[in-house]
């Protein structure tokens, strides 16, 4: 009589196991057919704004400034779980002040003609679904903005117990004078299925300008991929290349600012390394000599995430610049020393005037 009775108790546990199973196996594969099924397929050239009333630049001499604001939620005091670090996201009160602090530093430098900016998050758990876009374009009136998405995904999964959730984000730039056309442009490699479908679809976000000579000053907006082994930066890189030497050959003039997740070419010190992300350089001879990088070799742009900003101990390193075109001048460039307080990057600012 025990052995039936303890016979049917197992078999019953087996019986609810199997369908518990089922069930799980079936809530996985339906995410991944939503998940696919949702997946954000940019084209590879997109019209973001094409102005009617074609403005001419003027001046001379004009500066820029470049920074990832790492969506308002990496300040000095958060680390994240994909680079080593245990959290997924800052606390609300954080991330409001560090999106109230980055507007009122680009508010108080309003004399910078463009602003270039990465990851400025529009639809997102990981800054509260704060639209960081409308509140920028709201607060900095003096400046007309558009907009690239990169980086656009229903629901990321991990970590397991505290996913990512909704992520929609994407490039800035920000300018005094009304481009004639803005173009998002894809970028050609990616990662492969299923990591694909989870990961930003990385672009750079172009913008022309007219100029009295009747050719373009071209700001470019690069965001390049993070969390690969230099395979994907190869490609997009080559990608990049192509299209600013066929630009330059036209008699164009060319500005190319961001977050390039590469060191520059003539830069020694590579701090940050961890299992999901490694630092290379650009080589070299990548372009000819006549195009110019340019940087503050004094101050990095970048810290680790494996932990909170401590000053003196964490790795950092630069990955925010500037590349010109040989018929451009660099006059000056500093980054300035935020000590990682508003995001894990800091500002870049530059100034150049063009080649007579």
């Amino acid at each position: 009589m025990n052995n039936n009775i303890c016979k049917k108790k197992i078999n019953k546990g087996v019986k609810l196991f199997t369908i518990s199973l089922l069930a799980l196996m079936l809530f996985i594969a339906f995410f991944f057919i939503y998940a696919i099924a949702t997946d954000y397929q940019p084209a590879e050239k997109e019209i973001v704004f094409n102005n009617k009333i074609k403005d001419t630049i003027k001046q001379q001499k004009f500066s820029i400034l470049s920074w990832n604001i790492g969506y308002c939620g990496l300040g000095e005091n958060m680390d994240f779980f994909y680079d080593g670090g245990k959290k997924v996201r800052a606390s609300k009160k954080e991330t409001i002040n560090n999106l109230k602090n980055i507007i009122n530093f680009i508010s108080e430098r309003d004399s910078i003609d463009f602003v270039l900016l990465q990851e400025v998050d529009t639809l997102s758990k990981r800054s509260y679904f704060i639209n960081e876009l409308d509140s920028l374009k709201t607060k900095l009136k003096n400046y007309f903005g558009v907009f690239a998405l990169n980086y656009n995904v229903k629901y990321v999964p991990i970590p397991l117990f505290s996913p990512l959730g909704k992520v929609k984000s994407g490039l800035v730039i920000l300018s005094k004078i009304k481009p004639n056309i803005s173009i998002r442009y894809s970028f050609p490699e990616n990662y492969p299925m299923p990591k694909k479908i989870f990961m930003l679809d990385r672009c750079f976000l172009v913008n022309k300008y007219k100029l009295k000579n009747g050719k373009s000053l071209i700001v470019i907006n690069t965001h390049n991929s993070a969390y690969d082994n230099g395979t994907l930066k190869q490609g997009q890189m080559l990608f990049l290349k192509k299209y600013i030497i066929n630009e330059y050959e036209k008699g164009n003039y060319l500005i190319i600012g961001g977050d390039w997740n590469q060191l520059p070419p003539n830069v020694s010190e590579n701090k940050i390394e961890t299992k999901n992300v490694i630092i290379k350089n650009i080589k070299k001879n990548f372009l000819p000599k006549s195009w110019t990088w340019v940087f503050d070799k004094n101050t990095s742009t970048n810290r680790s995430l494996e932990t909170k900003y401590i000053s003196g101990k964490s790795k950092t390193s630069i990955l925010d610049f500037f590349l010109i075109s040989p018929n451009i001048n660099n006059l000056n460039v500093k980054t300035i020393n935020l000590h990682f307080k508003k995001s894990d990057h800091q500002p870049v600012i530059a100034t150049f005037d063009f080649k007579i």
